[in-house]
């Protein structure tokens, strides 16, 4: 047997004329023909072997040789039709049970859904940004004003005045008309904000596996057997021939 790489049939086509061999690598024939639902081997010149195998069975192909999922013995027994001796009877259904074997065997095919899964990989993103607010807070702040209050002087300031020296009429008078500015220090508060990060809370971010259930719907074509009868005048015609 030949050796390559084994793979699924792609293009049905492709294996007319191709070899067929059983899985325990025994030669069935040629391709020859390629239907919806099956495809037909022929093996031998004379007295020539047809298998119609379904599509369904289980295969492997090299672009040489179809490997077939069933033994010789399998296929002989289940998908066997009569063998011919002459090269112009291709089509077995129209041919009539001979006397010698009165049973015709019609293989009915029929597709089977084979599931299987596979794995891809999706991303989910998580984004973490940056919010701004304004947030509002009152604080007590201590300031000074200053308080100007006037009064009547004291008696003691009357007598250090009377006590002190005589002044001059001219020194009295500068002291009246000139400007004397006082300073006095006022303290008050000012607010000073700083900010500062810190962690409020922790996100936590893990996987789990779901498993669930999916209902798939696909049209599979099987073969069915109807029997449209003969009537007496095309069995006397066909005794007649």
């Amino acid at each position: 047997m030949e050796n390559g790489t084994f793979g699924p049939v792609l293009d049905w086509n492709e294996i007319i004329m191709k070899e067929a061999r059983s899985l325990d690598d025994v030669n069935l024939g040629e391709v020859q023909e390629i239907n919806e639902t099956s495809f037909i081997i022929e093996k031998g010149t004379k007295n020539k072997e047809k298998l119609y195998i379904p599509r369904s069975i289980p295969h492997a192909y090299n672009g040489n040789v179809i490997l077939l999922d069933i033994t010789e013995d399998e296929a002989k027994k289940k998908f066997m039709t009569d063998t011919s001796t002459s090269a112009s009877s291709t089509e077995e259904s129209k041919a009539l049970p001979s006397e010698e074997n009165s049973e015709t065997i019609i293989p009915l095919t029929e597709e089977r859904l084979e599931v299987s899964k596979k794995e891809i990989m999706e991303e989910a993103t998580v984004i973490k940004e940056s919010i701004k607010e304004t947030k509002t807070i009152e604080v007590q702040l201590t300031h000074e004003e200053l308080i100007i209050e006037k009064r009547k002087p004291s008696s003691s300031s009357d007598t250090t005045t009377k006590s002190s020296s005589p002044a001059s009429e001219e020194e009295k008078e500068k002291q009246i008309q000139s400007k004397t500015e006082i300073t006095v220090p006022l303290r008050k508060e000012e607010v000073v904000i700083t900010k500062k990060p810190y962690v409020k809370q922790e996100i936590v971010i893990k996987k789990k596996q779901i498993t669930e259930t999916k209902t798939v719907n696909e049209d599979v074509i099987s073969e069915k057997v109807s029997d449209r009868g003969i009537s007496r005048e095309e069995i006397k015609e066909t005794d007649g021939d």
